[in-house]
């Protein structure tokens, strides 16, 4: 059953009994629903938690304006204050919710006991690349009155990404700026411990980026793991949700 969380601004799931312990961040294009299993397992073990639909996507209504994870971490933070309340909370992040975990986590280090992020670009490996020389050529054409609004949309659907094309209106904005970040700095201002739980055959967000980060956290001196879930894809909350699991178990005290 849903409830209403952070005021009445965000709907999640609440399992287990008790207060949470541990709060929950689904990946872009996907709901709550994707740590079914792992609540239910960290039930099992006696610790609560709560994943939460982050704005725009399943219950929880979009945000009035467009910003990446770190504008996120804004509208999460009276979820996280509000299951702090009774005690500092783990969060878990799957992707996108991964880059929004990392940065409650750097902003609000009384609070958060610990982070265990999966499948998260939280740093670059390359150069972003730019877009494809045909839709530039329709933007400049558009930019100089030459083509309409229309055809400047019809080249964005062509040449955009599958979730680009998925998306509309302010969520589709949130994408193009989200994007563009990289969390370097969230990385380095971590205090909480760090543990990364990544599909070996991760395609949307390769293993060598875990790598990077982990090996980042350490010649910097912060409490890091990495856990690599052998034949796994980018989905590890549906393929193994045992690992997070076990990753959380590990940062209960």
């Amino acid at each position: 059953m849903l409830r209403a969380l952070g005021g009445g601004t965000l709907f999640g799931s609440v399992v287990g009994d008790g207060p949470p312990r541990v709060l929950l961040l689904h990946g872009w294009r996907r709901t709550l629903a994707d740590f079914a299993a792992v609540q239910d397992q960290l039930s099992g073990r006696g610790l609560a938690s709560a994943a939460i639909d982050l704005p725009g996507f399943g219950a929880t209504p979009p945000p009035e304006h467009a910003g990446g994870a770190r504008h996120y971490a804004t509208l999460i933070r009276p979820a996280l204050d509000e299951l702090a309340a009774a005690g500092p909370v783990i969060l878990v992040g799957h992707s996108f919710g991964g880059r929004v975990a990392t940065v409650l986590a750097a902003r609000h280090p009384g609070v958060v006991a610990g982070v265990v992020v999966t499948g998260a670009p939280l740093v670059r490996l390359a150069p972003a690349t730019r877009p494809q020389r045909g839709y530039r050529a329709v933007r400049w054409l558009h930019r100089h009155g030459l083509v309409s609004a229309e055809r400047l949309e019809s080249a964005r659907h062509r040449y955009g990404s599958d979730d680009y094309r998925a998306a509309s209106g302010v969520v589709r904005d949130v994408l193009v700026v989200t994007v563009s970040e990289s969390y370097e700095d969230e990385i380095d201002e971590l205090t909480a411990p760090l543990s990364l739980v990544w599909g070996e055959n991760d395609s949307v967000v390769p293993l060598a980026v875990a790598e990077a980060v982990a090996d980042r956290r350490r010649r910097r001196g912060g409490v890091v793991t990495l856990d690599v879930v052998l034949g796994a894809d980018h989905f590890v909350p549906l393929r193994a949700p045992e690992r997070l699991v076990e990753a959380v178990a590990g940062m209960v005290r």
